[in-house]
Parts: structure tokens; C-alpha cells; sequence
């Protein structure tokens, strides 16, 4: 796996001339990417507060008009900026996450950004663990031996309130810019990445994903070939009670993952 990695960074730190836009950049999903890609790219940040060392330009993602100027010969946008969680109003859920989300895609359309990755969440399917057997997996009941149905990226959607419904439709806006404009839109469920960087509660056992091994799939999915025109993948840890399939994201991606949950047990 070391190779494996050492030979992904290659391919990226030789993409010298790739502007890429982060939204959100001073998050921990933001500075995780930072930290990974160094100076490899050319980045910039649209956030709403300075980035150290990035050039910032600073805006609502929700006032289209203030953040135009940010797409201006960017080649790829990593759309992370979001308000997260289910107990945030509902008001910044649509306005952030609705709303922003197609200001993100159109102010890249209207530039000519070449591709967006968008920070989809396993929101999008979350709600499935209220039903057997997720139910027993993510609350540590189920034996070792036992086995599960995985859910893929053509499994149906199953949002967690109105958090997972804006993942929801940021995807499906998605897969309207790559048909109707030709855009190369990369939607990535990301599992749960938290500050501690290693499992804190059962359920994390089952979706748990690394700072490292997000970072490592946002950047695949950044210097992925031209032809992957439109895909949602899932990226977590490799988790042995994991519940979310990641052969298909390493299919498209090469995406093989550094850490697991069971690695803090």
C-alpha cells in the first residue's frame, strides 16, 4: 500500500500547472487536503475567513454574485463548504447546502472549470440503519462472523433528514451539469472524519474514515482521467464492519484505503 501511495502523489505533484478551488478550505476535510497536497497544485480557497498561505477569496457561497470572481481559471473545483449536521436551521441547510451548492456549479459552468468534486455525505444512505440488520451493525450487536448486504452507488438513496436530503440533491444537480453541459462532476460520500481522527462511538466502527484517506480520495478524484464524466463514490476507511461498498470506488478511482477502524481497537 505504501507504493501504492507513493505512486498516486507522483502522478499528482507532476499535475504542477492544476489550479484548483477549495470551498471551505479552513475545515478539517480543507486543511486534511492542504496538508496532503502541499504545493503540488496551484490552490485557492473561497471561504468566508483567511486561509494561511492559500490566495483567498473571501465570500458567502450562498451570494453568487460575491463569488464569481473566484472561478476564474480554475481548472477544478473541490466543493466542501457546507452547513452540516441535522440540528442546523433549516434556513442555513437550504441556503448553504441547496442554494450554494448550485452557485458553486453554475459559477464553474459559467467559467469553464473543467470538473467539480462535490463532498456528498453517507448521509445520503444513512437512514438505512434504522432498519435490520444495519440497526444491530452500527450498534456493535452483531457477531464477527456475521454477514450484510453492502449498499453501492446504484443502491436507492436513503437521506438522514434534511441534512442528507441536501447531499441528495447536490448529487443530482451534479449528474444535470455533466449531462446537460459536459462537465466532469465526481459526487464523493465521505464517512464520518472528526477532529479525534480515530473511532469514538460503536457506530463509527462501521463508517469511520481516516483524514488521510479522505484527503487521498479527494485527491483521486481531482487527477482522475477526463472520462470519468459523472460518478457518486464511497469513501471510508477500510472498516471490517463497514456497510458502504468501495469496490466501485476503486474501480474508478484506484482508491485503496490507508486506515481502518479496527486499527484503534
Amino acid at each position: 500500500m505504501a507504493l501504492l501511495d507513493s505512486a498516486i502523489r507522483s502522478r499528482a505533484l507532476s499535475d504542477v500547472a492544476l489550479t484548483v478551488l477549495v470551498t471551505g478550505l479552513s475545515g478539517l476535510i480543507g486543511r486534511a487536503l492542504h496538508a496532503r497536497v502541499g504545493t503540488a497544485w496551484n490552490l485557492r480557497a473561497l471561504n468566508r475567513s483567511p486561509v494561511a498561505g492559500v490566495p483567498c477569496h473571501r465570500a458567502d457561497i450562498g451570494d453568487f454574485d460575491a463569488i464569481r470572481p473566484a472561478f476564474a481559471g480554475v481548472d477544478v473545483v473541490v466543493h466542501l463548504a457546507a452547513t452540516v449536521g441535522n440540528k442546523a436551521p433549516d434556513e442555513d441547510i437550504l441556503r448553504v447546502n441547496v442554494r450554494g451548492t448550485y452557485n458553486v456549479y453554475e459559477a464553474a459552468r459559467q467559467a469553464g472549470v473543467k470538473r467539480v468534486v462535490f463532498a456528498s455525505s453517507g448521509s445520503t444512505v444513512s437512514a438505512i440503519e434504522r432498519e435490520q440488520p444495519y440497526r444491530d451493525l452500527v450498534a456493535g450487536r452483531l457477531p464477527e462472523a456475521a454477514t450484510w448486504p453492502l449498499l453501492t452507488h446504484e443502491s436507492a438513496v436513503r437521506p438522514n433528514g434534511l441534512y442528507g436530503c441536501s447531499k441528495v440533491w447536490g448529487e443530482t444537480l451534479a449528474r444535470h451539469y455533466a449531462q446537460a453541459h459536459g462537465m466532469s462532476m465526481i459526487c464523493v460520500r465521505i464517512g464520518h472524519v472528526s477532529a479525534e481522527d480515530r473511532p469514538m462511538a460503536p457506530r463509527e466502527y462501521s463508517v469511520f474514515c481516516s483524514q488521510r484517506d479522505i484527503a487521498r480520495g479527494l485527491e483521486l478524484c481531482v487527477t482522475a482521467p477526463p472520462t470519468v464524466r459523472f460518478d457518486v463514490v464511497f469513501v471510508t476507511s477500510r472498516n471490517r464492519r463497514g456497510y458502504r461498498d468501495l469496490e466501485h470506488t476503486r474501480a474508478v478511482l484506484g482508491y485503496e484505503p490507508l486506515d481502518a477502524a479496527e486499527d484503534y481497537r
